[in-house]
């Protein structure tokens, strides 16, 4: 597939539905409408009734709802076509089949349509993301976020920055160009530029400063379920999970792996992780498995320590830890901050979920990060970099360092849009797309 290709593709997914939807774009996509209908254009932005036809042979193919959107005020910036089918399999085959018998067409690969959308600059890069983070949302906060993104949250205040650094930078270069003339001043930065510059750089720390809830929240709360064997472990994951997703057994050691639940907890994405119980053991496996159980523990952003009856509290951890006291249909014995729990009557399950929610919302935040990808974040990092040279620094270097280091961070900010540096990154995040995106 060429830039200079008209691509088509179904905008619905498979399988037998009300209405499919098949869009095309590209420079031939008036006339491959023209091909089907056999008529003229119709209306510009009006959804028509029009009888669709094999080009080649006037084969009935459907009677559908046909759009002509010349461009550039579309999706894509380009010409497209969208046409509503009836939805069973059969006619969108015959429609897509047709459609691929006429020249200069070709089928769109995954993420084609966004693509263009943002090599015409429809969308810019945090845009594009923020569309890849909505189709990916499992919760609400995620869905949140990345309609944030989409809308331009990012985007407006990295476009903001940036033309008011490019202000400085002018002026920076004009010291340098006119240097000899008597009403260009000759600092590398001016006191205006300065503050321009200040006003930045607080922006964009202030904007760094969260926590990275925008990246912690497109992968979830991570809470391991981790103790001894037969703690109760597999017992809370199925309770918590409302469904049999762990084998529950007597014998000591029947988990090895580590068992993952993913949950939407109060609009926030939480991953469930059970674990193998930690003990010494001459089992190969069994030490694998406490080993990944260590490991998981580590990565975790909350670790809930099981103890059953007369059960060892935790051994030392780092990050997050809540002591459950497990099996409380058997024992009432419940330490100081501990929560008591039944995974077989349901008692304190409330309790220990409300929990989970307060510590994931405290971390993820409820969608309101400005930055959501660590590649947003390590561009800006630079960016703020070379700001800090400027600033700590402009007024003992020479002008030619001071513009270096504004130029350097407006591409950096550019690369944050994705003006700059981004081609090998395109590859990669519109492969992740679905076709007809």
């Amino acid at each position: 597939m060429l830039p200079s290709d008209t691509i088509f593709a179904p905008a619905t997914g498979y399988g037998r539905t009300a209405v499919a939807v098949v869009r095309i774009s590209g420079p031939q996509a008036g006339p491959a409408l023209v091909a089907l209908i056999r008529a003229g254009l119709p209306p510009v932005r009006r959804l028509s009734l029009r009888v669709l036809r094999e080009p080649a042979t006037g084969e009935l193919l459907d009677h559908a709802l046909v759009a002509w959107l010349p461009g550039p005020g579309t999706a894509t910036g380009e010409d497209m076509v969208e046409l509503h089918l009836h939805g069973g399999p059969a006619v969108r085959a015959a429609v897509l089949g047709s459609l691929g018998r006429i020249p200069g067409l070709a089928p769109a690969e995954p993420g084609a349509f966004t693509r263009r959308a943002f090599l015409n600059g429809r969308m810019d890069l945090t845009a594009v993301e923020g569309l890849a983070d909505l189709i990916d949302a499992e919760t609400e906060a995620q869905r949140r976020q990345a309609v944030r993104q989409l809308d331009g949250a990012l985007g407006r205040a990295v476009e903001g920055w940036r033309a008011a650094l490019l202000d400085v930078l002018a002026g920076t270069e004009a010291a340098l160009d006119f240097a000899d003339e008597g009403d260009v001043d000759d600092e590398a930065l001016t006191a205006s530029g300065r503050a321009v510059a200040a006003g930045v750089r607080e922006a964009i720390r202030a904007a760094l400063a969260d926590g990275r809830r925008g990246e912690r929240l497109r992968d979830g709360f991570t809470v391991v379920l981790a103790g001894a064997p037969n703690a109760g472990k597999s017992s809370l994951l199925n309770a918590l999970a409302r469904r049999d997703v762990a084998i529950v057994s007597e014998v000591p050691g029947t988990t090895r792996d580590a068992i993952e639940v993913r949950c939407d907890l109060g609009g926030l994405p939480v991953l469930l992780v059970d674990t193998a119980g930690l003990r010494d053991s001459a089992d190969a496996i069994e030490v694998e498995g406490v080993a990944r159980s260590r490991r998981r523990i580590d990565q975790a952003d909350l670790v809930l320590w099981l103890r059953e009856p007369g059960g060892e509290g935790p051994p030392p951890l780092s990050g997050p830890l809540r002591v459950v006291a497990t099996k409380g249909d058997v024992s009432r014995s419940v330490s100081d901050g501990e929560i008591l729990i039944s995974a077989r009557t349901g008692e304190g399950l409330d309790r220990l979920l409300a929990e989970i929610e307060h510590m994931a919302g405290s971390s993820l935040g409820s969608g309101d990060a400005l930055v959501t990808r660590e590649r947003q974040r390590l561009a800006l990092e630079r960016c703020l970099h070379h700001l800090d040279r400027a600033a700590t620094h402009g007024a003992a270097l020479p002008a030619e360092l001071v513009a270096e280091d504004l130029r350097l961070a407006v591409r950096a900010l550019g690369e944050v849009a994705g003006r700059v540096g981004v081609d090998e990154l395109l590859d990669r995040l519109f492969s992740s797309f679905c076709i007809g995106k």
